[in-house]
């Protein structure tokens, strides 16, 4: 038995529309990083980019659990000394909630070339309205992901 690596014509990208809407957003963010991966599908390589195309909607509506939204902080940093900048989550949900859900994602791909470039399948909208229509992604429903009410 050979292991198999699948060649470039092997892969096909499919288009997946989740509604974050009431979803926390670690359960979401492990989801959507699955599918960017490529890792549900049987000809999955980890040094391989198999992935599908992302397509998040209602990124305003996601939920963070226990508390986090008051201590949860985002850190960037300018590359200058002392520039590091710290912003609440609440104020991000606030202005950016897509950069929100962006982060986590990008917490859970690969730390090199590969995890940038699965990154880039990924497209986080704030609202329910969106440009990929012609796509045609196809609605994915998350029920582990969902707030428990």
């Amino acid at each position: 038995m050979r292991t198999f690596s699948p060649k470039p014509d092997d892969i096909t990208r499919a288009w997946h529309l989740v509604d974050a809407d009431g979803m926390v957003l670690g359960r979401l963010a492990t989801e959507v990083a699955t599918l960017l991966r490529g890792k549900h599908k049987p000809i999955f390589a980890p040094h391989m980019d198999t992935g599908d195309h992302v397509v998040v909607i209602n990124a305003d509506k996601v939920v963070l659990t226990a508390g986090k939204v008051g201590s949860k902080v985002a850190y960037r940093h300018s590359g200058y000394p002392g520039g590091l900048k710290q912003r609440g989550y609440t104020e991000l949900l606030a202005t950016r909630p897509e950069e929100v859900v962006r982060r986590a994602v990008r917490g859970m791909l690969p730390k090199n070339r590969l995890g940038r470039q699965q990154l880039d399948k990924l497209n986080v909208y704030a609202g329910p309205r969106h440009p990929h229509s012609a796509q045609k992604p196809q609605a994915l429903d998350l029920p582990a992901a969902r707030a428990r009410v």
